[in-house]
């Protein structure tokens, strides 16, 4: 399969967020990346259910959320209404994971679950042949534009060998940090889905940054 490209809206433009949006949608992007933050699970507030409401209604790509909220449960049917395609939810903040995974397959999302980059990657053996995607952070989840943490590689390796044990086709997906230094080793180590926020929004040419990262 070829690897997958997902701009993080995080790092968007918001004054002028449905140019942004439709150059997303002109892109080679596969899907659009939504942080959603609580100020309590990470340090830093994002935005909610009535802004994906408003890009539902634009975008063309499937909308990958990512929730870094502590009690995601509560919240599952909501995104659902509101767009999403993919709902991702922290290891971290769940405490009855399989029934979390499980809620998110009824609500007919993908489910993904995330990794802190704390986290190690074993702790996901009883569940991974139920998931969809595991999100792995290569930065410290909160804030855009912080340095890539390299101990990232053996996570995916990590990753790999256990999905293949498992049987398991969940994708791999990495966000944080990822750049033109970075994109083709991860790629090569096993990443299916890239997620870029800074590194294509901030570019002089974000559909060309998009396009290159995609032909990796």
């Amino acid at each position: 399969m070829k690897h997958l490209i997902a701009p993080s809206l995080l790092a968007a433009d918001f004054s002028n967020l449905k140019s942004e949006i439709e150059m997303i949608n002109n892109s080679e992007a596969d899907w659009l990346h939504l942080d959603i933050m609580d100020g309590v699970f990470v340090p830093n507030i994002s935005f909610g259910i009535p802004v994906l409401e408003s890009i539902k209604s634009i975008t063309q790509k499937p909308m990958d959320v990512h929730l870094m909220i502590v009690d995601p449960d509560r919240y599952i049917d909501a995104f659902k209404n509101a767009g999403a395609n993919i709902f991702n939810v922290h290891y971290e903040a769940c405490n009855h994971l399989h029934r979390t995974i499980q809620s998110i397959h009824k609500a007919d999302m993908k489910a993904g679950v995330t990794l802190n980059p704390h986290t190690p990657v074993a702790l996901l053996e009883d569940v991974i042949a139920d998931l969809d995607l595991v999100l792995l952070m290569s930065v410290n989840p909160g804030f855009g534009g912080q340095k890539f943490i390299e101990n990232t590689y053996n996570k995916i390796a990590q990753l790999k060998e256990l999905a293949l044990k498992k049987n398991s086709r969940a994708l791999i997906e990495v966000d944080g940090g990822v750049d033109n230094t970075n994109a083709k080793s991860l790629i090569d180590a096993g990443a299916d889905v890239l997620v870029a926020g800074s590194y294509v929004f901030k570019s002089s040419d974000p559909k060309a940054t998009i396009s290159t990262l995609k032909h990796l």
